[in-house]
């Protein structure tokens, strides 16, 4: 209750506290009140119904089977995208061909989003200067006006108070001031353009020292000399013991020859284990013989009482899901609306609902799902079964692993980017014509950034 309760706070565009906690209280209260709705209405349905006649355990239960199946869904998609996409990504990263182009295609999509945001800037900061000259000094929302004026850029600002006019008395007889409701919502557009234009910024200038880098890689790689040798400096005083020990030389043997070679045996060890887990996921029932391979190694090392390898075993295990699991959190982008950016330029409302999505579900049902692996059958002897609803105990061996398989299938032959890509949404896919002209656009983007 508490974190969507801050995410209603940090996006509003209140001019007080006790503003921002009402916007907060109101937005809260129609987000549950809609589920209090949808339940009373079962409830209702429940009690006409003579064919039904569940005590309040039941109902209980039906709450709890109905979250649990939920969030053990949700844990399938992520995990199904990760088990597939974190070993692609390591083995990709070993072409420098395929990353350089995939930057150039980046810089293209990117220079579009800075474009625009930079014109909704604009039109955004018109609308500004508009109601701080209509609202003149000693108008009662004037307070408000000059709150909105320092969530400004400071170019913005200087420009519009080199047009005011603080001694021109308002007139009250004129009906056509904003009113406050119009402010706050000025107020927060103002907020909101204003953080992804410095985004969009920031973003620019990383992807260009990302593909200044790797066409420098690319350059670097028939050397004779086997010194690396950068176009660009970087800015930032680089460690005194760092540049002694990662001399020229040694940059080149890692860049050129060590680190390619790095990520191809680091994807083949993720895909090895992407493999024991899709397979342990699939057989985790099966008690009789034990087909789960994280099951059958801690069995081995119960046989000789080894600890040490079982708590190593489950903090791997764990430790791989997670990856795979927050790993996809972090790629998840719904347009503007919900994305998490890198350097420190992530919006609060992303930060918070990643944060609700990784404390109050996810981790649970990863911890589970580890379980789960290991135990197999036996987990459900010792904690009790999860299946206490018909229609879910008569599928769930059923559709739990193989909704694993099917995402892994699906991301595997890129169906999700593919889908997105016909829908108008350019992905980066190498036999589209569309990515090879953004391809084109993104490299003389970059010529022009050197």
């Amino acid at each position: 209750i508490l974190l969507p309760f801050m995410q209603s706070y940090a996006r509003s565009g209140g001019f007080s506290i006790t503003g921002k906690i009402k916007t907060a209280l109101i937005e809260n209260a129609i987000y549950y009140g809609t589920y209090l709705l949808i339940f009373g209405a079962f409830l209702i349905y429940v009690a006409v119904n003579p064919n039904f006649n569940l005590q309040w355990n039941q109902l209980q239960t039906i709450g709890i089977a109905a979250a649990n199946t939920w969030g053990l869904f949700l844990l399938v998609l992520l995990l199904g995208y990760g088990l597939v996409e974190i070993p692609r990504s390591h083995w990709n990263g070993a072409k420098r061909g395929y990353l350089l182009m995939k930057t150039y295609f980046k810089a293209a999509k990117l220079m579009t989003e800075k474009a625009d945001a930079e014109e909704n800037l604009e039109d955004i900061m018109e609308e500004v200067r508009k109601v701080s000259e209509s609202i003149k000094y000693n108008h009662p929302l004037r307070k408000c006006v000059d709150t909105i004026l320092k969530k400004c850029p400071t170019e913005y600002q200087e420009r519009m108070g080199r047009n005011m006019d603080d001694y021109e008395d308002f007139d009250e007889r004129q009906n056509s001031y904003p009113s406050e409701k119009s402010l706050v919502k000025l107020h927060k557009q103002v907020i909101y353009s204003v953080q992804r234009h410095r985004r969009t910024q920031v973003q620019w200038q990383i992807l260009l020292e990302q593909a200044f880098y790797l066409e420098d890689v690319a350059k670097n790689e028939t050397s004779a000399t086997r010194q690396f040798v950068h176009t660009f400096r970087s800015q930032e005083p680089e460690n005194k013991i760092i540049q002694y020990f990662y001399t020229p030389t040694v940059e080149w043997y890692w860049e050129c020859l060590l680190r390619p070679w790095f990520y191809r045996v680091l994807a083949v060890v993720l895909a090895t284990f992407s493999v024991i887990v899709v397979w342990s996921e699939c057989t985790f029932f099966s008690t009789k013989p034990v087909l789960s391979l994280f099951a059958v190694f801690i069995q081995l090392a119960e046989k000789t009482y080894n600890y040490i390898y079982i708590e190593m075993a489950c903090f791997l295990t764990i430790f791989f899901l997670s990856i795979c699991v927050y790993s996809t959190v972090f790629r998840i982008r719904v347009f503007n609306y919900y994305y998490l950016a890198s350097h420190h330029q992530t919006d609060a409302y992303s930060l918070l609902f990643s944060g609700i999505e990784m404390t109050q579900s996810l981790w649970t049902y990863v911890e589970y799902s580890c379980l789960e692996l290991i135990l197999g059958e036996f987990f459900f002897q010792i904690m009790g079964s999860m299946r206490v609803l018909t229609f879910i105990a008569d599928g769930f061996y059923i559709y739990y692993p193989m909704l694993v398989v099917i995402l892994c299938i699906a991301t595997y032959f890129s169906l999700g980017t593919r889908c997105l890509n016909l829908l108008g949404f350019q992905q980066f896919m190498g036999d589209s014509e569309m990515t090879s002209d953004l391809i084109d656009e993104g490299k003389e983007l970059i010529k022009r950034g050197k």
